[in-house]
């Protein structure tokens, strides 16, 4: 109560400022999460468009060499070599498409291309980082898995990448690609 003869001053009283200090920190609050939320948004489109490029470039040159190709040798579920003529002159024809580390990296798993057979030591282009799992599947001209390099007519490639950051959780893309003919591969 103000006494008489005295004015009132203008102010804020303590349970105002209280009021507008709790309203205002949720605010902040809101904001700053949001702030956060459209951060980890953008690192993790930023990952999904850098595999999704990795995979479009491995699967265009994969699929050239795929389709020119007159032979297959399968390595395992995660190597084959192909003997591409007019291509790859210095190494026999041959070019071979691999998943693991690379000759010059012990650490990370890349989808690459080596040319030569597959115990070659020449320069790899790498194409995918940070594979987590990548399988060739093959199969004959009647769309039955072949089993041997003869009967192979077609192939096929799944692919799993992962990006991981230590501030977002991780993104993870699987990528299975169209069914490539070798065109110029007799079969049986």
């Amino acid at each position: 109560m103000v006494p008489s003869g005295r004015k009132r001053l203008p102010g804020f009283t303590l349970v105002e400022m209280m009021i507008g200090g709790t309203i205002g920190s949720f605010v902040l609050i809101g904001v700053l999460s949001t702030f956060l939320f459209l951060g980890r948004s953008g690192a993790n489109l930023s990952a999904y468009t850098t595999m999704d490029a990795q995979t479009r470039r491995a699967l265009e040159d994969l699929s050239q060499d795929l389709r020119m190709a007159s032979g297959i040798t399968w390595n395992s579920n995660s190597s084959i070599t192909l003997t591409v003529p007019d291509n790859y002159t210095s190494n026999a024809n041959q070019v071979t498409y691999a998943w693991g580390t690379t000759p010059n990296s012990t650490t990370f798993h890349y989808f690459y291309r080596m040319p030569g057979t597959a115990s070659s030591t020449a320069t790899s282009t790498r194409y995918i980082a940070n594979v987590t799992s990548l399988t060739f599947s093959r199969f004959d001209r009647l769309n039955v898995t072949a089993t041997t390099d003869a009967e192979t007519k077609r192939i096929q490639l799944t692919t799993t990448i992962s990006s991981s950051s230590s501030t977002v959780p991780a993104a993870t893309d699987t990528t299975i690609s169209a069914s490539f003919v070798l065109r110029n591969k007799l079969s049986l």
